[in-house]
């Protein structure tokens, strides 16, 4: 028994406290919590500390955040949270159940395997794209569906996001005052200001948008657990609005660099690129390195009051500011488009270019998917389209290249490298393509996946046979293809035949 644990907590480490068969009861800690795991539950007390960023000096302040905590986690895990329970009697001898005004309050959850935590996951190598997939599924759907924040709200104003960003920059000089370090914060701090300066007016524009919400608001990877065959997220910040009322594209950078500081840059450019694959958030784009300069910098911050209580190496520190500074500076942007036949492996070689980006700096566009999303169709909903007709007509067409081509130029303004998964038949869309990176001055390059035409007829088979993707390419489409196709000119020398990466 730790004697430095207050009473209740000691007492309740005792198996016999709890209903039901409970033969060992394990503390869990964090700075502002115990969380005491007894069976298939789990109980989480409050401390009773006041701290700049949060309050539950009281009880009765207590009880609030354990009853916010439990309406806001069931939002997305309801079948983890389960209720705010009572604590009566003495914290000598507490009782679940009792009469008189209770002692504490404690947030009762159904326990989850924590080897299946997604940081313990990725920890083993065991994360993959079907995981982030299914994130980028269950987070789009709950950002849709989040409370909006009033327009005359503070909450997303551009002044409260640089506020927090200025505040990281004086702690960090004030906790780690070495000269070589003040020089690189000096660089990233100027940066800040700079890309506050440009990007202050898109942050107020997507606030009146409604793009400001209610979000999780500590979405990194212990926050969130594979069920199944499903990641849920739990543990959403229920005791400081600040933190929670955010830019949908904040929350997502969140997770974005904590898959970065994992090591895990191809699996950091695939959860983007899922997210707004789905939610069609292109738009954000330019404030995503924004945000995940600032997420990174809190790393640090937090890195560097940790190394000061326990008078650890700096090591951590620095690796949060190294990843501030590649963001800060990425590498040139290029285009890339896609040219082949149905079937060809078009977005299987652009998969390959997304996990291949060391410095996850890569967004595809695909047709198929944008199409859709001008006629307001789902990815995998079926538009009942005959071949060359319904939106595979000529205008659908030149009205779907338009689009990709705009938001090519959007992304690669924002100095995102850009793949556009397309068929690109015509030598028309390529040029316009190729004229629009000559304008923008960046690299151009065609990657142009070769199969054999019974390869082609296998795989378009075989997809419309799992009914799960956004192509609706069928047999009858495969010929008009092959009857309409404009092969590449013997001008058209940038052809990749495979992917590579763009690092």
């Amino acid at each position: 028994m730790d004697a430095n644990l207050p009473p209740l907590i000691q007492s309740l480490l005792q198996p016999q406290r709890y209903p039901g068969a409970v033969s060992r009861v394990e503390l869990v800690q964090t700075h502002i919590s115990w969380v005491l795991l007894a069976g298939e539950f789990a109980y989480k007390i409050k401390k009773p500390l006041k701290l700049p960023f949060l309050d539950f000096s009281t009880l009765a302040l207590r009880q609030v955040c354990c009853t916010d905590e439990l309406r806001l986690n069931r939002r997305f895990a309801p079948d983890l949270y389960l209720d705010v329970v009572s604590i009566f009697n003495t914290p000598q001898d507490p009782q679940w159940v009792g009469g008189g005004e209770p002692i504490e309050y404690a947030v009762k959850m159904r326990r989850f395997d924590e080897a299946a935590r997604l940081d313990r996951v990725c920890a083993r190598g065991e994360l993959a794209t079907a995981h982030l997939s299914d994130l980028a599924d269950t987070l789009v759907s709950f950002h849709a569906a989040a409370a909006v924040a009033l327009p005359a709200s503070r909450f997303g104003a551009a002044s409260e996001v640089l506020a927090p960003a200025r505040d990281n920059f004086a702690d960090l000089r004030r906790l780690m005052p070495g000269e070589p370090l003040q020089t690189r914060l000096a660089a990233l701090e100027a940066w800040t200001e700079t890309q506050f300066q440009h990007l202050a007016p898109l942050m107020e524009a997507r606030k009146r948008a409604g793009h400001v919400r209610e979000c999780h608001g500590d979405l990194h990877l212990a926050n969130m657990v594979l069920i199944g065959d499903h990641v849920r997220m739990f543990d959403c910040i229920e005791f400081n609005e600040d933190l929670r009322w955010s830019d949908v594209v904040s929350e997502i950078a969140f997770t974005y660099v904590d898959l970065l500081a994992h090591e895990q840059p191809g699996l950091a450019s695939w959860f983007v690129n899922e997210v707004w694959s789905r939610s069609g958030d292109y738009a954000a784009a330019p404030l995503l390195r924004f945000y995940a300069v600032y997420r990174a910098l809190v790393r640090a911050k937090v890195a560097a009051i940790r190394s000061n209580q326990t008078h650890g190496d700096d090591g951590e520190v620095a690796a949060h500011i190294a990843l501030a500074e590649r963001l800060m500076a990425p590498p040139p942007a290029q285009l890339v488009i896609t040219h082949g036949l149905s079937g060809c492996g078009k977005t299987v070689a652009s998969n390959t270019l997304l996990m291949g980006d060391l410095r996850a700096s890569t967004l595809r566009l695909r047709s198929d998917v944008e199409r859709k999303r001008l006629h307001g169709l789902a990815p995998t909903e079926h538009s009942g389209s005959a071949t060359n007709a319904g939106i595979y007509a000529t205008d659908a067409h030149l009205q779907t290249y338009a689009r990709l081509r705009e938001l090519a130029e959007l992304l690669l303004r924002a100095e995102w490298s850009v793949v556009v998964d397309a068929a690109f038949l015509k030598r028309a869309d390529r040029d316009a393509f190729r004229t629009l990176a000559s304008n923008l001055g960046v690299a151009f390059s065609i990657l142009a996946p070769q199969a054999t035409p019974a390869q082609l007829r296998e795989r378009i088979l075989a997809r419309s046979a799992q009914g799960c993707d956004a192509s609706e390419a069928t047999l009858e489409v495969l010929d008009h293809q092959l009857q309409t196709l404009e092969p590449l000119g013997q001008d058209e020398n940038i052809v990749l035949q495979g992917a590579r990466t763009l690092a």
